[in-house]
């Protein structure tokens, strides 16, 4: 056995084991058992706003799900477009107007009209709804979430259960309703790296120092010590600095362990890139290290088996070849397990070549929020700054 062959073996023994160190860890964080926060007796007012801009897949699904929580205060809704012209409008309209003949909660539609330079979409009717809003608590809902019946219900209570929290939000789950390579790709970035990174972030009380806004709930106190939502103006990544902001306004943002569906289908990978790429750029809107360093680890795990593996084959050492290959194999399954663990579907064998290429689809993605800080979001075209700051809408 020559050296090579030798040293080939031990680096692939060694990135099996530390691969298998970092998927337990993970592991443990994502199936660490929910305590439920306690009851309350009385459930204060929350007003729920939506923005929305064209109708994603099951957005009408979605926007009946967000009716019917079963909140038991008192609930407005607000579903909020740029303009009637909007596709997404007559179905929203047609929701709300079912809802009242029914005698539910109120709900209305309401249109905030095209952002200002330096102002995205999202957060101009984010605005909107928080100076229209009458409740005690304000809560904000992306329009591709479908909640459960009792989300809002356990945000609340967690919120109120901790004195120190200003808000609390519900970590994402991807599910496709159509599978496709490029659902795939996006369920197992959502579940098997974001939201495990995200568990292993919060720890066991919850805490993290930004927010995943695709349904947050606020206290009054919170957003009144940032300057409300607005704190995020010129901001690309909203929920994330809002985070931060009442995070260094001595309040806690808080995750319960309680997932939320965002749904997806039928997306094409030229979509999915599009997608990955508003993701790393949101990244780079200030995620702490304890949450980065992770998956940055497990990307040079997977690269570094990558290419000893190469070395090998080449080599003809079959030894290291099927050490180095078995790390291979088991970052691949890592992966899978992850997302299954997390609440995400199993991976077709048809699509297990997915979570092989994705590492290498991420370092070609980095690079080209590198070389080019434009990106496309809901219809409009922004260029970012390194700090994700927008520095001209076209």
């Amino acid at each position: 056995m020559s050296l090579l062959s030798l040293g080939l073996f031990a680096l692939g023994a060694l990135l099996f084991a530390l691969i298998l160190l970092g998927h337990r860890q993970l592991a443990r964080a994502i199936m660490r058992p929910p305590v439920p926060p306690p009851r309350l007796e009385r459930y204060p007012s929350v007003t729920m706003i939506r923005p929305i801009r064209g109708l994603d897949i099951g957005s009408r699904e979605n926007a009946e799900a967000l009716l019917e929580q079963a909140y038991p205060g008192e609930l407005e809704t607000f579903f909020i477009l740029d303009a009637e012209s909007d596709p997404a409008y007559p179905v929203m309209v047609e929701l709300v107007r079912a809802r009242a003949a029914q005698g539910k909660a109120r709900a209305e539609v309401l249109v905030a009209g095209k952002p200002p330079p330096g102002r995205t979409g999202k957060l101009n009717a984010m605005m909107l709804g928080e100076a229209r809003a009458r409740g005690a608590l304000i809560a904000f809902s992306d329009s591709d979430t479908r909640p459960g019946p009792h989300h809002l219900r356990i945000l609340v209570e967690a919120l109120l259960a901790r004195p120190e929290a200003g808000d609390t939000f519900a970590p994402i789950v991807a599910q496709s309703d159509v599978t496709t390579a490029g659902d795939v790709a996006y369920e197992l970035l959502v579940n098997a790296w974001y939201g495990a990174s995200v568990a292993l972030a919060a720890g066991a009380p919850g805490e993290v120092p930004f927010i995943m806004g695709q349904l947050m709930v606020f206290n009054r106190k919170a957003l009144a010590a940032v300057g409300g939502v607005q704190c995020a103006e010129g901001r690309f990544v909203d929920d994330m600095y809002i985070g931060q902001c009442v995070a260094r306004a001595g309040f806690k943002n808080v995750m319960v362990p309680y997932p939320l569906r965002i749904v997806t289908g039928g997306l094409g990978l030229r979509q999915f890139i599009r997608v990955f790429r508003r993701w790393m750029l949101f990244s780079q809107g200030g995620l702490p290290g304890n949450f980065t360093r992770p998956n940055w680890f497990r990307g040079i795990l997977y690269f570094a088996a990558l290419g000893a593996t190469a070395v090998a084959l080449g080599a003809g050492s079959w030894m290291g070849t099927v050490s180095c290959s078995a790390a291979m194999g088991l970052f691949v399954w890592s992966e899978v397990e992850l997302q299954a663990r997390y609440g995400g579907p199993r991976v077709a064998l048809r699509h297990l070549w997915v979570p092989v290429v994705l590492p290498l689809v991420a370092a070609l993605v980095t690079l080209s929020t590198k070389l080019n800080r434009r990106v496309d979001w809901r219809g409009r075209s922004y260029n970012l700054d390194s700090s994700a700051k927008l520095t001209r809408e076209t």
